[in-house]
């Protein structure tokens, strides 16, 4: 997805929900996106095979953030300690998973710097641990001992990004398990609706709230932690929250697709006023080398369910633009798991009768739609009844 703002352009046209009517609909504890076969169908299957996906990024950057640890050339860091032959000619004919996309995001999250995780990155225990980690590997890495005393915030920021990477591994072990699990249950029968498969979502997330979120390295037969029990980080807020906020409201603007003219301010020099993530982003994966969302899209076409798979054939130009379609599908599904999170995250029950309460409820609901109500919240409607009613 290439993100246009600002002047977002448009590939869909679709009947766009105001901030009012989003406003209502997450306080009346309804659905961002609309009731229809076609919308379950579309996002159960894009997250099943979103979640097979997330299985492999998650191991990997496991991985890397374990057994690559302060490696200043990891070349081998894609394949998941198999450095085979076979391994290595599949991944350079890319008939592979693209952990690029994976890379991409956690730089996105780790730039971006929001939330819990990065607030204990920048303490003094940190550093402290840091320290005793770097003065162990340098006595044994004649590389590193030369560059640490040359540039001494090097080896920190390394181990900073790789706190992200581990995190970040932890938190899709999580989101992996949870879209699985609602393709499960979605052919066991327990989900049959846009809102049921929401509420399948906030259960899971709410579930796993607390799960603490640690990361511990061996070096030289010695453990050290890096984000130790100690610093009481947990999924849902230290780790999820910031996700969302970088990759699915912030993101980068992509290069290579669009042209920005940075001294027209077309990019805020503002972080916090990017809206470069999924749900702002226009359904464009272009397929062109290392643009990310083309790596997962493609990611995401080796592992599509069949039903989903046979729907995309029936629709459009059929496979030739098969990638365009999961692109738009994907989108829809992150609407819905950023509505679980807010349906989960809101301070005072939905039913609650206390006046105070439903003012702190509006307020929130409020802030998130003042972000939405900008995304691409055309995907939102039912595109199939809408185009009925056209044709009538």
């Amino acid at each position: 997805m290439a993100s246009l703002n600002p002047g977002r352009s448009r590939t869909r046209q679709a009947p766009i929900p105001t901030a009012a009517e989003l406003e209502r609909r997450l306080l009346a504890g309804e659905t961002l996106l609309a009731e229809s076969p076609t919308h379950l169908l579309e996002v159960v299957g894009v997250l099943e095979s979103y979640g097979e996906v997330l299985d492999a990024y998650s191991i990997n950057l496991v991985y890397q953030a374990e057994k690559q640890f302060l490696n200043p050339l990891p070349i081998f860091k894609f394949l998941d300690g198999d450095p085979s032959l076979a391994r290595i000619w599949r991944h350079l004919n890319h008939d592979r998973i693209n952990f690029e996309y994976a890379e991409y995001c956690q730089k996105a999250m780790f730039w971006h710097g929001t939330g819990g995780l990065d607030a204990y990155l920048d303490t003094d225990a940190f550093r402290q641990g840091c320290a005793a980690i770097i003065r162990c590997k340098t006595r044994r890495d004649p590389l590193l001992g030369l560059l640490h005393p040359l540039f001494p915030d090097f080896l920190i920021e390394l181990i900073r990004s790789a706190a992200t990477t581990h995190a970040l591994g932890q938190f899709w072990r999580v989101m992996s398990d949870l879209f699985l699990d609602l393709a499960r249950a979605e052919r066991d029968g327990r989900v049959g609706s846009i809102a049921q498969l929401v509420d399948f979502l906030m259960d899971g997330l709410v579930a796993a709230a607390a799960q603490p979120i640690t990361y511990a390295v061996e070096v030289a037969g010695q453990r050290f932690w890096v984000l130790p029990p100690e610093a009481a980080l947990t999924f849902l807020v230290d780790v999820a929250v910031p996700y969302v906020e970088a990759v699915f409201l912030r993101g980068m603007p992509f290069l290579g697709t669009v042209s920005f003219n940075a001294q027209a301010q077309q990019i805020s020099p503002d972080q916090s006023r990017f809206a470069y993530g999924a749900l702002y982003a226009d359904p464009l994966p272009t397929m062109g080398a290392g643009i990310p969302p083309s790596l997962l899209m493609q990611d995401m076409y080796r592992h599509l369910p069949e039903p989903l798979h046979h729907w995309y054939r029936q629709q459009g130009r059929g496979e030739g633009d098969v990638r365009v379609k999961i692109c738009a599908s994907f989108q829809k599904a992150m609407f819905c798991v950023t509505n679980a999170a807010i349906k989960g995250t809101f301070p005072h029950p939905l039913h609650s009768t206390d006046e105070q309460q439903l003012q702190a409820n509006r307020a929130y609901a409020a802030a998130w739609v003042e972000r939405l109500s900008h995304a691409r919240t055309d995907c939102l409607s039912d595109e199939s009844a809408a185009e009925d009613g056209s044709r009538s």
